[in-house]
């Protein structure tokens, strides 16, 4: 079964490291993706910029309605996101769970609709 895994980050959290304790993650993350691609569990991944350079789209009574981001009042906004295949929901659960970004902030896991 698919899931998709949401990395929500907290950006504060993330631009008070050191740039080596950021490159020592991101070598750790690397790793693991590699290990979940070499595994088969790993579908597809990408690394999103900052929820500032989004822009939210709303059609309200047939108007376009853009707001630059972040648009959420929270403290993590989405960094990334993983498209794994899994044997079941709990296996969802533990691949996520050794995300290293699950560290820092939260790992949203969501089957995906099967048509």
């Amino acid at each position: 079964m698919k899931y998709l895994c949401l990395a929500y980050e907290a950006e504060d959290v993330t631009d008070t490291m050191s740039p080596e304790q950021w490159s020592a993650l991101r070598q750790e993350t690397y790793e693991y993706m590699a290990s979940l691609r070499e595994s088969g569990h790993l579908l597809d991944t990408q690394t999103l910029q900052r929820a500032g350079t989004g822009v939210l789209v709303r059609v309200r009574n047939n108007d376009l309605i853009t707001s630059d981001g972040p648009f959420i009042e929270t403290r993590e906004q989405i960094g990334g996101f993983l498209m794994i295949e899994a044997e079941d929901f709990n296996e969802a659960l533990r691949i996520a769970s050794r995300l290293p970004s699950a560290r820092l902030g939260t790992i949203e896991v969501r089957p995906i609709e099967m048509r």
